[in-house]
């Protein structure tokens, strides 16, 4: 019995060895993974990365408008000035009233704000978005100067400043500097006006009692400078004319200009010029305001004259002037010359006398009169003879008229085709530089496949074409093709286009470029202009491109005439011509085509690389500008502003 007892001892302390472990792993805190749920794993990650503090504005608040509402008082002028005030963040933000602006009391949309002293004082405003301040302003009216009163508003930041100022009596002449007179009305006794001032300037206004003028009451009195230039041309004569006007008495709400027989009137242009008419009396033109003083515009026309022999000059008269002076000057256009002349109250004079019009002008052929001064309905005639003759030809060298059609891809290749339409008689090689990186493709002169000579690096010779010295150099076209690599397009940005520099000045040159259409291009200013393409000007071309295309029908199957000039020769033609579906050899209509083709000696070799045969293709938006005058050896560059269309 004692030896059970120790052994049942035994078990007991064996058990509680083996289970103390687990009962120490139980009471100890376990290692590995945590579980938690989603949004308590959330805020206690954002406890330990907080989040980066919003992106704040350069400008707090701006002053977007300012609206003054004054009225002068005794002694002063009070009123209110609202300004309307962007808050571009939250929080509080301290705006500045313009400065100089003495202010008696703040309202905030209505509830009364205090006004924070400095240097200037300023409103605080609690929340962003669009608030309106307005203050209780008085502003001083300066010492009297000339008889006039006035007042000084401060500048302001703001795009937009209006004021409105209300004198308690009528009669009163307003005169202002930094701003301009929108409105005016007299009513029940009062007189208002509406200004609105220049932004970042001040505004000064002053005002006096009206003081009548007795010069609207006494006859108009006028003396006039008319100063003329007259081209006579082989089929018209065109005239312009300078006129300067001086009232001596009375004022001049318009003026009558007496217009020569069979010339039309193109424009009037002067700052002082509202509108213009032509009736049987003459040329009216009505100013913008009634002048006491003196006004300047300048007359342009055109008339039929004859050619040659007697001319009688067109001389533009102002019926309403007591003395007329001035000058006309007389200029033959092309081949003529002035052999006699006939004039009645004319002097003769040089033309560097005459003013800008005329001095600016250097012609061997030119004439010049001084006008005695006379009334401006008193006689005063000119006629001259002209001589015309025929120029012995010249020789010539030059580009009447060049065409560039270029196709702009948005990894910033561009294919270019151009046309030079040349009149020539001198030279015997075209030079053209090509801008920098190009490929040359291809070239012709007179649709005739040429290979160009090396002149130097991205330059290439062409060989022209010359007509006889004794007779008028006919017009050809000189064509090339390239492939020019630029930067690519990106969304938005600008891109420029380099022309290839020729050793001949061009009269005239035209670009039409096509490019992608998910791209906006704008022309940005230069030399080239937008204007429509009316087509080439110059004979050559207007002939090139008014060519229909030669189409021959077979089976349903539309061949046009550069499809077939490009079909091989000799015995391979049948064969190809299986290739269409429906067109065998045995096709009506096409029978002689192959037996022409057939004749053809089939072992004749070409020697060499034939120039490549590019149809220019004419797809995406495009944009046609032109230009006038370019010199040899230069390189024109036009720029665009591109941005990729949404």
């Amino acid at each position: 019995m004692g030896r059970t007892r120790a052994r049942d001892s035994l078990a007991v302390v064996v058990v509680l060895h083996l289970l103390s472990p687990l009962a120490l792993a139980q009471t100890s805190p376990p290692e590995g993974w945590v579980v938690l749920p989603v949004d308590e794993y959330r805020t206690l990650r954002d406890r330990s990365i907080p989040a980066p503090p919003s992106p704040s504005s350069a400008v707090d608040a701006t002053l977007t408008r300012v609206d003054y509402d004054l009225r002068v008082e005794a002694e002063s002028v009070t009123g209110r000035a609202s300004l309307t005030i962007d808050v571009l963040r939250d929080g509080w933000v301290k705006v500045p009233i313009p400065a100089g602006l003495m202010a008696r009391g703040a309202r905030l949309d209505g509830q009364p704000v205090s006004l924070v002293e400095g240097t200037p004082p300023y409103v605080l405003l609690p929340r962003s978005g669009r608030s309106v301040v307005t203050l209780d302003i008085v502003l001083p009216i300066l010492p009297a100067s000339a008889g006039a009163d006035s007042i000084s508003v401060p500048a302001s930041a703001a795009p937009i400043s209006r004021l409105i100022l209300t004198v308690a009596r009528t009669g009163i002449d307003l005169s202002l500097t930094g701003g301009f007179t929108a409105d005016h009305t007299e009513v029940n006794g009062e007189s208002r006006w509406t200004i609105v001032g220049h932004s970042n300037q001040g505004l000064g206004i002053a005002w006096k009692r009206k003081i009548d003028d007795r010069r609207t009451e006494q006859p108009l009195k006028l003396r006039a400078r008319v100063t003329e230039l007259v081209a006579l041309g082989e089929e018209t004569g065109s005239i312009t004319a300078s006129i300067r006007v001086d009232v001596q008495q009375g004022i001049a709400r318009d003026l009558l200009v007496a217009i020569p027989p069979g010339i039309v009137v193109n424009q009037v242009n002067g700052p002082t010029v509202a509108d213009w008419n032509v009736s049987a009396e003459g040329l009216r033109v009505a100013l913008l305001e009634p002048t006491t003083t003196d006004v300047s515009f300048v007359v342009t026309g055109e008339g039929r004259v004859p050619r040659d022999g007697n001319v009688v000059v067109p001389l533009v008269r102002i019926p309403m002037a007591e003395r007329e002076t001035g000058g006309v000057a007389v200029d033959v256009v092309g081949a003529g010359e002035i052999a006699s002349r006939q004039s009645r109250n004319l002097e003769p004079g040089d033309p560097s006398d005459l003013g800008d019009i005329v001095a600016g002008r250097e012609s061997p052929s030119m004439i010049a009169f001084r006008l005695r001064p006379i009334g401006g309905t008193d006689e005063r005639a000119l006629s001259v003879s002209v001589v015309r003759y025929t120029p012995q030809a010249v020789l010539v060298a030059n580009i009447e008229e060049a065409r560039y059609y270029a196709l702009a891809a948005e990894d910033g290749r561009i294919l270019v085709q151009a046309h030079y339409a040349v009149r020539n008689n001198q030279r015997s090689f075209l030079k053209v530089t090509l801008p920098a990186g190009a490929t040359l493709w291809s070239a012709a002169v007179t649709d005739r496949p040429v290979r160009p000579g090396v002149a130097e690096r991205d330059a290439v010779l062409l060989p022209l074409e010359k007509g006889r010295a004794g007779q008028e150099a006919p017009t050809f076209v000189v064509s090339l093709v390239y492939l020019q690599s630029t930067a690519a397009w990106s969304a938005n940005g600008r891109v420029s286009l380099a022309l290839p520099a020729l050793d001949l000045p061009v009269s005239r040159t035209g670009l039409e470029l096509h490019h992608s259409p998910r791209f906006r291009v704008q022309p940005l200013p230069g030399t080239f202009r937008v204007e429509a393409d009316l087509g080439p000007s110059a004979e050559a071309l207007r002939a090139r491109f008014a060519t229909p295309a030669v189409t021959h029908t077979l089976n349903g199957h539309v061949f046009n005439g550069a499809d077939i000039a490009d079909l091989p020769t000799g015995r391979d033609l049948p064969s190809l011509l299986t290739l269409v579906p429906g067109i065998t050899s045995a096709t009506p209509g096409l029978q002689s085509l192959v037996d022409r083709y057939q004749r053809d000696d089939a072992s004749r070799t070409v020697i060499g690389t034939l120039p490549v045969s590019v149809t220019f293709p004419r797809i995406g938006p495009s944009v046609f500008l032109a230009s006038e005058l370019t010199a040899e050896g230069r390189s024109n560059i036009i720029e665009f502003a591109i941005r990729k269309v949404n």
